[in-house]
C-alpha cells in the first residue's frame, strides 16, 4: 500500500475490492476492526473514523441495504485472500479423464489391448471414457456393440465403477470407468 495524503492506495495488481473511496454508497453500516457494529453512518464519517484508527474501510456486503463495510486493514486482508486461494488450489485434486474407443467389429487381440491401456490408466487414478462408434450399417446391429462393451465393463469391474451406464447418443455409445474407492 502507498501512501498518498495519509490515504491508502491499493497497488496497481489488486483486484477490484470496494474499498475506501471506491465504496459508491452514501450510507453504509460500519463493523470495526474487533467485531463490534457501530452502525449506519455515512461513508464520510466511516472513512474518517477508519482513517483515525491508521486503517481501511472495506465493503464486505454490497448488495445489502444499506450496504456492510468492515474496518480493517486491507493489505493484511488482501495477502490473507491470496493465501486461502493459494492453499485451497493447492488441495485441489484434478482428475483426468483418458479415452478409448472400441469398435463393434474389434479383434479379441485388439480387445485385449485396450483393455490393458484401460487398466493401467485406472490404475494411475485416472478415469476412461470408453466411446464406440457405429458406423454404416453397423448402427442395425447395436445389440453386437452393447455386448462388446458390456464384455468391457465386466473385465473391468474388479478394478473401476461405472461412473455413466452406456448409453447411445446419436451413432455413439458411451460410458465413463472411474478407479473403486479404496
Amino acid at each position: 500500500m502507498s501512501n498518498i495524503n495519509n490515504r491508502k492506495v491499493a497497488p496497481n495488481n489488486v483486484n477490484t475490492d470496494l474499498f475506501n473511496e471506491k465504496i459508491p454508497f452514501k450510507e453504509v453500516l460500519v463493523i470495526d476492526a474487533n467485531g463490534d457494529q457501530l452502525g449506519v453512518m455515512s461513508k464520510r464519517d466511516a472513512l474518517e473514523k477508519a482513517y483515525s484508527q491508521n486503517l481501511d474501510l472495506l465493503c464486505v456486503a454490497p448488495k445489502a441495504r444499506p450496504a456492510v463495510c468492515k474496518i480493517l486493514d486491507y493489505g493484511r486482508y488482501h495477502f490473507e485472500q491470496q493465501k486461502k486461494a493459494k492453499e485451497a488450489k493447492r488441495k485441489q485434486h484434478v482428475v483426468e479423464i483418458k479415452a478409448l474407443r472400441l469398435s463393434p467389429i474389434i479383434d479379441t487381440h485388439d480387445f485385449e489391448t485396450k483393455l490393458k491401456h484401460a487398466q493401467k490408466w485406472i490404475n494411475a487414478g485416472m478415469k476412461v471414457k470408453i466411446d464406440m462408434r457405429f458406423r454404416g450399417r453397423m448402427i442395425s446391429r447395436q445389440e453386437v456393440g452393447k455386448e462388446i462393451m458390456n464384455q468391457f465393463l465386466e473385465k473391468m469391474s474388479d478394478i473401476a465403477t461405472v461412473e455413466k451406464k452406456p448409453s447411445l447418443e446419436g451413432n455413439t455409445m458411451s460410458t465413463v470407468l472411474a478407479p473403486k474407492k479404496k
